[in-house]
């Protein structure tokens, strides 16, 4: 349950707390910070987050191909270290299937270019779910096998144990992403791969770094139930630990879902209807549009992950609109190509006020300060 004592610290906080530190400012004391529920906070994190940028001679192959393709992936991001001391609290990974190591390691557009960059190819002949964004034309990443990725950010967290929780978004690839000779369709994720998913994960992270569907349901009779009625951890319970997140279509949820009504047994939370079993997280990724079904959401207690920038656009308009509804929705994870401006375009940028790392969310001023549990709330289309 989400106490009068636990409610009554947030909504005494200064808004602009920095949750991550020591002294955040006058009246952010750590003991305060701490009380609050995980999911009272706001954090901004990335996109893509291990995409390295497309050299320039395939860059003007795939605008020769697909000029709209290559415009939305003219981005690109530091490693994850970088991005996590620079404050990102969200990453996403993409992964693809790779039961046959290899299927990936001959990229078309690399084929088709005379003087191909240097980029070692090596680890996607190796075993194990392997991590880029768009095969055969943006297949360059900064840990090409999933367990690389996930080492960088556990070592990161181990030796910073006080962070925020950080979440880490995964869509599952599948899909040709060329209709061209000698493009490569990624292997289709199966109950075998759902569940090597979950092996990789476990391998790296121990149970006790990991905020898992179990830990936050406990004795509750669904996960919904839970987080409906304050289940996520305290944000002292949570330092130093990870989520995990499937963003990902329907019919890959259900497969990774099976017959458990609420992720029994599984790391990852999944993107879901807010009125299902298994509801503690849902993607919303158009905070105008979206607004209301954002509010109601965290209102339920769900987490939120929204955009604040999408396919390059905002950056080149230099349009803040969205980024702006995105802090103010009250989505606790905003996620950004733009943590560092882009030069090539415009200042625009995405963080916290005052570079904090998590701040306390601008919708925890609406929660109910009272004993009661907060209640799971009705959708807004």
């Amino acid at each position: 349950m989400i106490t009068a004592l636990i409610l009554a610290a947030a909504l005494s906080l200064p808004a602009d707390c920095d949750l991550e530190a020591p002294h955040g400012g006058e009246g952010c004391t750590r003991a305060a910070v701490d009380a609050l529920p995980m999911n009272a906070i706001q954090a901004v994190g990335t996109h893509n987050s291990y995409k390295l940028a497309i050299p320039a001679a395939e860059m003007a192959l795939l605008s020769a191909m697909a000029p709209d393709m290559a415009r939305t992936l003219d981005y690109a991001h530091a490693p994850l270290t970088q991005q996590l001391e620079a404050g990102a609290r969200q990453l996403e990974i993409d992964v693809l299937n790779d039961p046959d190591p290899g299927r990936y390691a001959k990229p078309l557009a690399r084929r088709l270019v005379a003087q191909p960059e240097p980029y070692d190819l090596a680890p996607l002949q190796q075993p194990g779910l392997k991590v880029l964004h768009v095969q055969d034309v943006d297949y360059r990443s900064s840990c090409p096998l999933f367990v690389d990725c996930l080492g960088q950010v556990a070592a990161w967290s181990r030796a910073h144990p006080d962070h925020a929780p950080l979440l880490i978004l995964m869509n599952l690839k599948e899909g040709a992403a060329l209709p061209a000779p000698g493009a490569v369709t990624p292997a289709p994720f199966d109950a075998a791969a759902m569940d090597q998913i979950d092996a990789e994960i476990r391998s790296v992270f121990p149970a006790e770094a990991l905020i898992t569907p179990d830990l936050v349901r406990g004795e509750a009779a669904t996960l919904r139930a839970a987080v409906a009625s304050g289940g996520w951890p305290s944000l002292g319970e949570a330092r130093g630990k990870v989520m995990f997140a499937l963003d990902a279509p329907r019919s890959q949820v259900d497969l990774y879902r099976g017959a458990r009504a609420s992720l029994e047994g599984r790391v990852l939370f999944v993107n879901i209807e807010e009125d299902e079993d298994a509801a503690a997280y849902i993607t919303l990724n158009s905070p105008l549009e979206q607004a209301d079904r954002i509010a109601a959401a965290v209102a339920a207690g769900l987490i939120v992950r929204t955009r604040a920038d999408a396919d390059t656009a905002e950056a080149r308009q230099n349009d803040t609109a969205r980024r702006e509804a995105a802090l103010a929705s009250g989505a606790q994870y905003v996620s950004t190509d733009y943590m560092t401006p882009d030069p090539r375009f415009s200042d625009f940028q995405v963080i916290l006020p005052h570079d904090a790392a998590a701040r306390l969310n601008p919708r925890q001023g609406s929660l109910p300060a009272s004993g009661e549990a907060v209640q799971a709330g009705g959708r807004s289309e």
